[in-house]
C-alpha cells in the first residue's frame, strides 16, 4: 500500500483509510480535473458506484428569479471513502471511467446519521 497522493485541490483531506483502486483519485493514477462540486448520495447500491444529487438554482430571465434544479450523477465511490446513502460528499470530475460515470467521490463531509 501506498501513502495518499496530493491531488492538487485546496481543502480537501485525503481518507484515512488506504485501498489498491486503481480508480481512486487518492491511491490510484485517476487526475481530478473540470468541475468539483458537493451533493447528497441517494443510492449505493452498485459496486462502488453512487448516484449523488445535486441541488443548484437557475436563473429565469423573464421573470427576473432563480427557480431551484437538480441533476443525478454517478460516481465512483473508491473502497477507502466508501459513501453511502445520505451521506454529504464532494465529487470532482474525471475522464470517463464507465459508460455513465464520470465523477468521483474526493470525501464525505458529513456521514448520515449525524457522525
Amino acid at each position: 500500500m501506498t501513502k495518499a497522493r496530493n491531488i492538487g485541490i485546496p481543502g480537501i483531506e485525503p481518507p484515512e483509510n488506504e485501498c489498491n483502486d486503481p480508480k481512486c483519485p487518492w491511491h490510484g493514477h485517476i487526475k481530478v480535473r473540470g468541475m468539483i462540486f458537493r451533493g447528497v448520495v441517494v443510492s449505493a447500491k452498485m459496486q462502488k458506484t453512487v448516484v449523488v444529487r445535486h441541488d443548484y438554482y437557475h436563473y429565469v430571465k423573464k421573470y427576473k428569479r432563480y427557480e431551484k434544479r437538480h441533476t443525478l450523477i454517478h460516481a465512483h465511490n473508491p473502497p477507502c471513502i466508501n459513501a453511502k446513502e445520505g451521506d454529504e460528499v464532494i465529487v470532482g470530475e474525471t475522464r470517463p471511467l464507465a459508460k455513465t460515470v464520470s465523477f468521483v467521490v474526493l470525501g464525505v463531509v458529513k456521514r448520515a446519521g449525524g457522525k
